[in-house]
């Protein structure tokens, strides 16, 4: 048994098919069904139930995957836990939200490349969801997320920043009133299966207030250049560390019950790279720590 079948069995759980996963390991659907051929029988075990159009996993294939992805990821980090050095060398994974990918994660990944330069940085974007489930897999090293109502089991999760929602509307729009912008205009809604997006929609329904949907979309950059066009109001954070480059709208503050969210770093509990995840956190922490207004003493 070698861990490229291992690999394969893998990316054949998570894509569904055998094309999709030979796409993924970057081989033919030919030599992915020849390689799980070769594992079953090595094996001794019928991991593919092929009388469905699509051979699907066996209950037994399940039990076979989750231990296969934990032989991988010892696998991967053979070399960093042998040399001690935390993950301090090769390359991290690493997922971010699309709201911290022009602002904090760059900065931060600035920082932590000049203290580290001989590290790669593969960075993924995505929503929370999808950071968590790519660390559950092993495909992610550490992802910036926003804390979700339950924290899967076997990830941990280290706090940054509680980031406020704001109402954002058009420069060209008059009203000041946020309430009666969210009840009049039409309304860009964040992807309601993100977290963020349930956290709005859950304030939003519990102050009763009635909002005429207009489009629904995955990115803030997005969301932004819309509200920018005059196409209606939406809710976003009051991102810690702005984006370098920011599209102009209105920002109004939604009040004392704002909804909030969590932003933080996750990882695995078992995680050996931890010197690495470490240093990444500082590096976050650094950088919004920079960003917010200092306060002035005037006392004597």
């Amino acid at each position: 048994m070698t861990i490229r079948l291992l690999r394969t069995l893998v990316a054949v759980a998570d894509n569904k098919t055998f094309s999709a996963a030979a796409d993924a390991v970057h081989v033919t659907h030919a030599a992915v069904s020849q390689q799980m051929r070769a594992l079953e029988a090595e094996l001794g075990l019928a991991l593919f139930n092929r009388s469905t159009r699509t051979p699907e996993l066996t209950p037994v294939a399940h039990e076979v995957v989750a231990k296969a992805r934990k032989l991988i990821s010892d696998y991967d980090n053979l070399v960093p836990s042998v040399l001690a050095d935390g993950g301090l060398s090769g390359v991290l994974k690493l997922g971010a939200l699309g709201t911290t990918l022009t602002g904090l994660t760059p900065k931060a990944m600035a920082i932590f490349k000049g203290r580290f330069p001989r590290v790669g940085l593969h960075i993924r974007p995505g929503l929370t969801g999808t950071l968590l489930a790519d660390i559950e897999r092993g495909h992610l090293d550490a992802a910036i997320i926003t804390k979700p109502h339950l924290m899967p089991m076997g990830i941990a999760f280290r706090p940054l920043i509680e980031e406020p929602m704001q109402l954002i509307a058009s420069l060209e729009e008059p009203e000041e009133d946020p309430m009666l912008l969210l009840a009049t205009k039409p309304y860009i809604r964040f992807n309601r299966n993100a977290v963020l997006g349930g956290l709005i929609d859950n304030w939003i329904s519990s102050n009763r207030i009635r909002v005429t949907e207009a489009m629904e979309l995955d990115t803030p950059e997005a969301i932004v250049s819309m509200v920018h066009a005059n196409l209606g109001v939406s809710i976003v954070p009051d991102l810690a560390v702005k984006p370098l480059d920011t599209v102009p709208v209105k920002r109004l503050n939604l009040g004392a019950d704002a909804p909030t969210r969590v932003l933080g770093l996750a990882f695995p509990e078992d995680q050996i790279k931890m010197r690495a995840i470490d240093e990444i956190f500082d590096a976050l922490a650094g950088v919004i720590g920079a960003a917010q207004p200092q306060s002035t003493d005037t006392t004597s």
